[in-house]
């Protein structure tokens, strides 16, 4: 198994709030990191020394990229197979390709997951109107209509409620190859964040409930209350196999609804998540930190809770703003992740709640 130590340098595919929070941790333990990303800047660009602005189209400078460091990674999965290919023959790459391939199209992710025996919604491919009518009568008129590739936080979708509103849909996400996913009765959401090693050593931190307001994450909370945990295991065993599947190197997230027929599978991230971002302070051992230690071959952390309960809360738009009332409560956690403009459903930073 190879050993990057520390004092090398870890290149990321992405200059987001992930980003930066990966290299804060890496940072923590002593490596230096470098940003690739076809923007100028970013909220990484705050903590990471090095900033390569270059195209994942363009082989030759990410060829170049990672010549110039130790290990690569990535923070966000919309990032074509291909780039992390060509950086794959030139360094290490974790996670590897695979991951991305399979994330990315919606209907190549259910069939997987299918295939490892996981349960679902009922879904059909959407290649034209026709088709939609048929995967109408096929998975139910109570649906959702999403774009097989592309698309977070609500975008890219559209909400079918009978027959009639096939048009309104398929105009609506662009007349774009497409996934039609049956509704899931459900009573609650959850995830799964796990971390394997180069070596396959697999562990998990606990599962929070996720409440979400306009198709945007608001809060996540651990414990998840007995409903969530009776159907961790499950969901457990199956994200693993997943990440065995995968030959999988870093932390992976499975997104779960809570059903009266057990955990039904939604999507997963090859990355760190959003849900996971209470621990920080939450948990031993981050999944950011536990991030880096499996691209670098460290032994895995802790990943046990750290309070009695923790409350993560996204900071979206103006509501960052508040932060003179969020740090009078000794009790928060504050994360800005120094973004310059305060617009409606971007994501500003987090709060993490701790109760001891």
């Amino acid at each position: 198994m190879t050993t990057i130590a520390p004092g090398s340098t870890i290149g990321i595919l992405g200059g987001g709030q992930l980003g930066r929070m990966i290299a804060i941790a890496a940072a923590q333990l002593g490596y230096c990191t470098a940003i690739y990303a076809p923007e100028e800047s970013g909220p990484a660009a705050d903590v990471s020394p090095r900033w390569t602005r270059g195209d994942y189209e363009d082989a030759a400078a990410l060829a170049a990229f990672a010549d110039g460091v130790d290990v690569v990674t990535y923070e966000f999965e919309n990032i074509d197979p291909a780039a992390v290919e060509v950086l794959a023959s030139h360094g290490l790459v974790r996670p590897g390709a695979q991951a991305l391939r399979v994330a990315q199209d919606r209907l190549a992710e259910k069939r997987f997951v299918c295939d490892l025996g996981g349960l679902t919604a009922p879904f059909a491919p959407v290649e034209n109107l026709d088709d939609l009518e048929a995967a109408i009568a096929q998975v139910g008129s109570r649906a959702i209509l999403k774009t097989n590739r592309m698309g977070y936080d609500g975008k890219g979708q559209a909400r079918i409620n009978e027959p009639g509103d096939a048009v309104g849909a398929w105009n609506a996400i662009g007349r774009q190859s497409a996934i039609l996913e049956g509704f899931v009765t459900f009573a609650e959401e959850f995830s799964v964040i796990l971390v394997r090693g180069a070596d396959g050593e697999v562990r998990f931190w606990d599962s929070s409930a996720n409440v979400h307001v306009d198709g945007i994450l608001d809060t996540s909370i651990t414990p998840a209350g007995p409903l969530i945990e009776g159907q961790v295991p499950a969901a457990r065993a199956l994200a693993r196999k997943i990440a065995d599947a995968l030959d999988y190197v870093g932390v992976l997230t499975c997104e779960f609804f809570a059903s009266a027929d057990g955990p039904v599978f939604n999507e997963m991230a090859p990355r760190v998540h959003n849900s996971g971002h209470g621990t920080i302070e939450g948990a031993v051992t981050s999944q950011f930190e536990n991030h880096v230690r499996a691209i670098c071959g460290l032994p895995l952390g802790d990943t046990a809770l750290a309070a009695r309960r923790v409350e993560m809360r996204n900071l979206i738009g103006e509501t960052a703003h508040d932060w003179q009332t969020i740090l009078s409560d000794p009790a928060n956690h504050l994360h800005l992740y120094g973004k310059h403009e305060a617009r409606p459903g971007r994501k500003m930073g987090h709060v993490t709640r701790l109760t001891l």
